[in-house]
């Protein structure tokens, strides 16, 4: 099975200078935890609501600041035509629980989260991913190779 036939494919960008509060107020409405961060269709970043709500509060921003004062700039991502089973070993060893999805150009085509892979039918799959991203020290989204 291929990333692609399980991803999610309406994925919504933010901008590096959109407030936090456009950007919490799209999270809420469509109900995520993480947006791709875009600029002139690149993909710049990543901000979940953890960043806006931990960074932003301990660097003492408020509402009205910025998506690139608290976005990850080091991304991982995978592509559309990778194998679930070595998407998932990689999710683990890096404790990773979603990534952006690229096409063969390098342009955003998606997102696949743990819920993804739960949802795959492929349970062994989903375990070996959940085993590794539920090992101390976890974290989200790091560096990339994004050209």
């Amino acid at each position: 099975m291929k990333v692609n036939e399980i991803m999610t494919r309406d994925v919504r960008l933010a901008s590096p200078g959109q407030s936090l509060r456009e950007v919490a107020a799209e999270m809420e409405k469509h109900d995520v935890g993480v947006l791709p961060v875009g600029d002139n269709d690149r993909l710049v970043g990543m901000i979940t609501d953890r960043d806006i709500a931990i960074r932003g509060i301990s660097h003492g921003l408020g509402p009205d600041a910025r998506v690139r004062d608290v976005m990850s700039t080091e991304v991982k991502y995978c592509f559309e035509d990778d194998a679930i089973d070595d998407l998932a070993q990689n999710m683990a060893s890096e404790q990773i629980r979603r990534l952006p999805v690229l096409n063969e150009k390098k342009r955003l085509v998606g997102i696949i989260s743990l819920g993804d892979l739960a949802n795959s039918r492929d349970g062994q799959t989903t375990g070996v991913a959940l085993s590794g991203i539920s090992q101390h020290g976890g974290h989200h989204c790091q560096s990339s190779a994004w050209q």
